[in-house]
């Protein structure tokens, strides 16, 4: 249950005792009569009476990381699976020692269990146990106290049930089953049966008895017995496989390196292998079998990430092997099992849909979590960003070493953006110890800011530094968990370096600077720079903040490093050659909201002088959104067409389309447009290039449209598609269309639904119908507006039949955003008989917040209408 009284007191204490975080604690005063007057000392009594449920609140909902009464040293497991009740049998043999004290029971993490029989065995002699369950935890009885010296055996024969009592998880995790039966009596001829499974954050107890907590660490072995005919992906090693006689098959996988229980992870299904090594080590990859083409292009970069990571972490990486799965119906991006990442079945491909895939930055995510998460492990998750802030951050290593800097730097800013757009709802620390659940820590702050964070610490040790320190914390916290301490220690070991304050301000407190500032140019060989932070000094830092400024002179870039530890505090430049342009934090290096007034000469001069092109973009962006009436800002857009960041001439096309009066502004615009058309290297590019051409003349351009709508790029091809069937002088486009009818991929279907929609194409009712059944995650987000409006337009193709599949998308679909786009298609048909009580329902049954607003918005709309 969520308390909203306790928020605002924990909002309050924060402020009374906000000085805690620097370690000056501010303590009542000690009062006695001879001190005070009677009036005074009542006051002050009274105050510290209405601050005892606060503290009391606060000793409460503290999150402290597991006790270890037990290590955990191995787990043997045996399970078969009973896909008609959706259940795992299981054996489970646990070995396990007090970890310090003598104990006399045993404590484990068993979520909707039958357990059949728990026994403490030893050598020759077996001794059923006593024991107490709940539904959640099952306690042992012992015969005595053990001590740390000893060694103990359980084992315990169980049937789990992974479906009973599943909830909402969080942000990043949609659900809590642990374990997941995909389609398991094959009732959906358009999906596999599979079996997965997700085990953060402590959902893993749901499949087999464990001590289910980030700080313990174990080995493994599972044995798993399956119909022949599917494959089994584990953990660690596959040590046999034997045929049972019976149609059966068990796999037996060895984890031979300790890993925390939440990483351990099964999958079963129908799947293909595509080998690959990384010097000689398996590099594997998982999926159905139509997607086995594309899965050597998604996957492709994967052995020289694993290279790259091992040198820049000068840490080969640990385990034995690596494989990625691609699974159907997955509650999260994808997740970082230990020698296994599994995968959302955005990443099922097709050969020619691979060629545009753009999903490196989920695979490096997952591969970096091998070291930060997996390698070693955060104690608790109020610690979580030291596993998610260095997944986050890997995506930016790695764009940087593949595709440059400029790629690099646009990733970061738009993962900035993310945590700047959380932050105005939400401000926390990013190491906190008061939540609600362990989910409630996948956030931004956890995954966005913390990346942000880990730039600007290499930026300010440099990358030798970095590089060296985090080799040093991951070989010294090998195997084990840690906590942001150990982190801050092993970079100051490493660098002779203070860095509390860093940790302080960025790790162990809330908020972000708001900086404004502004430059003197009065002197233009000794510019004055003017800085002022501005955030909420009650709830956020007064920062320490190292940031750079730049400029440019006589063809020459110069930089220069600033430390601002003041409220309000000025710099004299001293930049010697006259300038008249001053860039503050031109490479966007800090996490920081900052305000200036910049005219339009300072974005002009920056576009056309920076050598970076995060620099170029905001000044092109800033130009065409503040000064987009003016003619000479066109001739600069129209520049940025030939920029050679692909972002910039993506950013230009768009500003284009916005302003249609530019098209005459703007020199040879239609040569330069065919030619991004035909030849730039970038798809995305060439897309916009194809919509303007479009729009300025859709018949002559017509002949080329045919041509590109048979381009490997299903990005160019579904842009040519639609920009032929929207022109009403193209020739034979309901032959066209009939072409390219057969096509699943996204880009094609939208094409068509909207040239059906639009032109009032009957007959076309099943096509839509047999569309919707095979899309799925974002394609059948952005599939269902056009579903629904074609039905709204054509009733008599299906009506009744796309209410009840919007309903059943709106009610049941296990990803928020398809069931928000499911409950809008139906208002469609609102007025329709009994289709506001459908909608009503949906409403009142749906669980998820945001969801749950974004419905009740459109209700309220329409009741407030009618």
């Amino acid at each position: 249950m969520r308390l909203d009284t306790p928020k605002i007191l924990f909002a309050l204490f924060i402020v009374i005792f906000w000085s805690c975080k620097s370690s000056n604690t501010v303590f009542l005063p000690e009062v006695t009569n001879e001190q005070l007057p009677i009036d005074t000392l009542e006051a002050l009594s009274s105050e510290r009476e209405k601050l005892i449920p606060l503290l009391e609140y606060k000793i409460s909902e503290y999150q402290e990381s597991r006790r270890r009464d037990f290590d955990l040293l191995h787990t043997s497991l045996e399970l078969s699976f009973d896909y008609q009740n959706e259940w795992v049998n299981g054996i489970a043999q646990l070995e396990l020692k007090p970890y310090f004290f003598p104990q006399n029971t045993l404590v484990l993490d068993a979520k909707d269990f039958d357990i059949h029989s728990f026994a403490l065995i030893g050598k020759e002699t077996s001794q059923d146990l006593n024991f107490r369950y709940d539904g959640k935890k099952v306690t042992a009885y012992l015969s005595k106290h053990f001590s740390a010296n000893d060694t103990l055996t359980v084992l315990i024969k169980y049937t789990a049930k992974p479906n009973e009592n599943s909830g909402e998880g969080s942000q990043a995790i949609t659900d809590t089953k642990g374990l997941y039966f995909i389609n398991a009596k094959g009732e959906d001829p358009n999906k596999p049966i599979q079996i997965w499974t997700q085990g953060e954050t402590e959902h893993n107890s749901k499949w087999f008895p464990t001590i289910d907590a980030p700080n313990e660490r174990a080995t493994q072995d599972i044995k798993l017995t399956v119909d022949a005919k599917y494959r089994t992906i584990s953990n660690g090693e596959l040590k046999s496989s034997k045929m049972n006689g019976d149609g059966t098959r068990t796999d037996h996988w060895e984890m031979n390196l300790p890993h925390a229980p939440y990483l351990a992870a099964v999958i079963v299904g129908d799947y293909v292998e595509v080998k690959d090594e990384w010097e000689g080590m398996q590099v594997n990859y998982y999926v159905e079998k139509e997607y086995e083409e594309g899965a050597k292009k998604v996957f492709q970069n994967t052995p020289e990430m694993i290279g790259f990571f091992s040198d820049l972490l000068g840490l080969r990486y640990p385990w034995q092997k690596y494989d990625q799965v691609v699974v159907r119906d997955f509650v999260s991006g994808a997740m970082e099992n230990t020698t296994i990442s599994v995968f959302m079945e955005e990443l099922n491909l097709d050969e020619r849909e691979a060629i545009d895939s753009e999903w490196d930055g989920i695979i490096a995510h997952e591969l970096f979590h091998q070291w930060f998460g997996n390698y070693v492990t955060n104690e608790s998750w109020s610690n979580l960003t030291l596993n998610e802030a260095f997944a986050n951050y890997s995506e930016y290593l790695w764009y940087d070493y593949k595709e440059g800097r400029d790629d690099a730097d646009m990733h970061h800013v738009s993962e900035m953006e993310q945590y700047f757009g959380e932050a105005e709802e939400k401000q926390v620390d990013l190491i906190r110890f008061y939540y609600e659940d362990g989910e409630d820590m996948f956030d931004s702050h956890s995954y966005a800011k913390g990346g942000r964070i880990l730039h600007m610490l290499r930026r300010h040790l440099g990358d030798d530094a970095f590089s060296a320190g985090l080799k040093h914390y991951l070989t010294k916290h090998a195997f084990s968990s840690v906590e942001v301490h150990d982190l801050r220690i092993a970079l100051e070991e490493v660098t002779g370096m203070d860095l509390n304050w860093f940790f302080n301000q960025w790790f162990l407190a809330s908020g972000h600077p708001v900086l404004e500032y502004e430059v003197d140019y009065s002197q233009p060989d000794n510019l004055l720079l003017s800085v002022a932070q501005r955030q909420d000094f009650s709830n956020t830092p007064l920062y320490r903040l190292p940031f750079k400024v730049s400029w440019y002179a006589e063809g020459k870039r110069f930089e220069k490093e600033l430390i601002l530890d003041k409220a309000w505090q000025q710099f004299a430049i001293e930049n010697g050659t006259p300038v008249s342009e001053l860039y503050v934090d031109e490479a966007v290096e800090i996490l920081a909201e900052k305000k200036s007034f910049r005219g339009k000469n300072h974005f002009i001069n920056q576009y056309r002088v920076s050598e970076l092109g995060v620099a170029r973009y905001e000044a092109l962006d800033s130009l065409s959104s503040m000064f987009g009436e003016e003619m000479d800002v066109a001739s600069l857009v129209g520049a940025g067409l030939k920029d050679p960041f692909w972002a910039i001439r993506e950013l230009a096309l768009m500003n284009i389309a916005k302003h249609p009066e530019w098209l005459l502004a703007i020199d040879d615009l239609e040569s330069t447009l065919f030619d991004i058309a035909e030849n730039d290297p970038k798809n995305t590019v060439r897309l916009g290039a194809i919509e303007l051409l479009s729009l300025i003349d859709g018949d002559k351009y017509s002949p080329a449209f045919l041509r590109w709508m048979n381009d490997p790029s299903y990005y160019v091809a579904g842009t040519a598609l639609s920009a032929y069937l929207e022109n009403e002088e193209s020739f034979n486009r309901d032959e066209i269309a009939e072409r390219f009818a057969g096509e699943k991929n996204i880009r094609m279907v939208v094409a068509l639904s909207d040239y059906y929609i639009s032109n009032d194409i009957e007959g076309k009712g099943e096509w839509f119908h047999e569309k919707l059944d095979i899309m799925s995650g974002q394609s059948l987000y952005y599939f269902l507006g056009y579903y629904g409006d074609y039905f709204v337009k054509m009733p008599s193709e299906g009506k009744d039949k796309a209410i009840a599949n919007l309903s059943a998308l709106a009610s049941g679909h296990r990803a928020n955003y398809v069931r928000i786009a499911a409950f809008m298609g139906l208002f469609g048909f609102i007025d329709e008989p009994g289709v506001l009580d459908l909608a009503k329902k949906i409403w009142q049954q749906e669980t998820d917040e945001l969801a749950k607003r974004y419905q009740e918005f459109f209700l309220s709309t329409y009741l407030e209408e009618n």
